[in-house]
């Protein structure tokens, strides 16, 4: 595949394919074809294929995509509002993870949120500094609640107000001293 930026018309193709990838597959799952995605997107299949040669190629890119977009989202938002974010993102798009799995791709949620550890440092370092969160945090643990809040989220079931109830407790732990500590 070339490395040459995408015209404008392309880029806006590959845009619409995604947003109707994501709407096709949370709504039929994995018997979703990539015929139906194009038809949504108002694209011909070869457009599709272009851009995605293969189902597992479209997938890939919706997760790569949402990763971005949450990166993006820690830019304007605090600690608490993104560990939130991340979570209900991982159980609103649990499809995605499903669907790699029945492309033979395992994805659980350590390694996509090691690749948000960058943001969640300079969220961490922020909330330390306003003095919304103990200073003895660290930034792997942070993480460590951000997987298994998120990989409770995405294989849990959980209700909404089960992750809400978590995030609390998670926040709460967050914030207040340790018991005969610092």
């Amino acid at each position: 595949m070339s490395t040459k930026p995408l015209r404008a018309d392309a880029r806006r193709n590959r845009a619409k394919i995604l947003a109707a990838a994501e709407e096709v597959f949370a709504e039929r799952g994995a018997a979703a074809s990539t015929e139906e995605v194009a038809v949504v997107a108002g694209v011909a299949i070869g457009t599709v294929f272009r851009h995605f040669p293969t189902k597992r190629d479209l997938l890939a890119a919706i997760l790569k995509d949402l990763l971005e977009s949450l990166a993006l989202a820690a830019q304007d938002a605090d600690l608490f509002d993104f560990f939130t974010r991340v979570v209900t993102v991982s159980a609103e798009k649990r499809f995605v993870v499903d669907l790699l799995a029945g492309q033979g791709i395992e994805v659980g949620v350590a390694q996509p949120i090691e690749s948000l550890a960058a943001p969640v440092a300079d969220l961490l370092a922020k909330a330390k500094r306003d003095k919304v969160i103990r200073a003895d945090v660290r930034l792997d643990e942070v993480l460590a609640l951000l997987t298994a809040a998120s990989q409770g989220a995405l294989h849990g079931g959980w209700s909404a107000d089960l992750r809400a109830r978590t995030l609390d407790v998670i926040f709460a732990g967050l914030s207040r001293p340790l018991a005969g500590g610092p």
